[in-house]
């Protein structure tokens, strides 16, 4: 109890600037807060806080402290606050971004069904196929899938996606299925261009693929930069396509689209949230990434429609 209070002291001391502004919402006379400050200071053995008739300023030490004081005090708030009823409820905007399509499906009712939980919350959802700047754009919460290249972000996992190889009966029926991967060259692949490569699990290691997983240049007659398209595109028989299960098994379980080369099917990809590197995640923050995990690791949310 003593160290708490020494804490709250000095906390309150830091951020409002004066020993009698936090002696007045602590409730306790400045001397008070004054000793208490003293205490935590002789306990710890460094100096916290510069003292003179007129101000306060923190010392290197005392402001690393603080941030780490506010971030512990502000945890034990929303702890107590997940705990209790009718406790601090979640408020502000949340600023997020998603996928295109993955977001349409995926994300954007899910934002939906929060607001409705969190009636205070407010949010806007940016769409884009192009990887956000998450810092230079305000962005609270970025979901996004596959390999995470931006170290300068905190992640958490929400669940993982898988991609098959696609077609529909009728290309099928007339140009026939590819055995393995490298059958891709002899067809009509639906690409998103020529830099992309389609991801396979590699069975049959050699020294010209010594790792797990290779990547197979495709090209066809048809190329686009958005996935929608090339999903149409596979439903209308003009080629194979390299699409997410999320977004074709409707087609599969009607039968207007089949997998191919399943045997080589690559390794499932993650679904993440990302964010800043904040001391202090806002609850409506924490609470829509808590919302997204709970929903993505259901895997009856996965198998709605069938």
């Amino acid at each position: 109890m003593d160290t708490f209070k020494q804490i709250s002291a000095f906390v309150a001391s830091a951020t409002r600037g004066s020993l009698s502004a936090a002696a007045a919402a602590e409730g306790v006379t400045p001397a008070i807060i004054g000793r208490r400050i003293d205490a935590l200071e002789g306990r710890l053995g460094v100096k916290l806080l510069v003292r003179t008739t007129r101000r306060l300023s923190l010392t290197f030490e005392g402001q690393a402290f603080l941030e780490d004081c506010q971030r512990i005090l502000n945890d034990l708030s929303n702890a107590e606050a997940s705990v209790s009823l009718g406790g601090v409820k979640a408020s502000g905007h949340l600023r997020l971004s998603a996928p295109a399509g993955f977001g349409r499906k995926h994300v954007a009712p899910l934002v939906a069904e929060f607001l409705a939980l969190h009636g205070e919350v407010t949010a806007s959802l940016n769409l884009a196929d192009r990887v956000v700047d998450v810092v230079n754009e305000g962005i609270d919460c970025a979901v996004r899938i596959g390999e995470l290249t931006d170290s300068s972000l905190v992640s958490v996992k929400l669940g993982e996606m898988r991609r098959v190889v696609v077609a529909s009966p009728a290309y099928l029926e007339s140009r026939g299925a590819p055995a393995t991967p490298d059958d891709l060259a002899g067809h009509n692949c639906l690409s998103l261009g020529p830099q992309r490569g389609w991801l396979f699990t590699n069975r049959e290691r050699s020294a010209e693929r010594p790792d797990a997983t290779f990547s197979v240049k495709v090209g066809g007659r048809f190329e686009c930069n958005d996935g929608a398209v090339l999903h149409e595109w596979a439903l209308a028989g003009y080629g194979l396509a390299w699409r997410s299960v999320w977004e074709v098994e409707g087609d599969l379980l009607a039968g207007r689209l089949r997998t191919v080369l399943d045997d080589y099917a690559a390794p499932p990809l993650g679904i993440y949230a990302v964010f800043p590197q904040r001391r202090h995640l806002p609850l409506r923050v924490r609470l829509f990434i808590d919302y997204l995990k709970n929903t993505y690791g259901n895997l009856a949310y996965w198998r709605r429609g069938r």
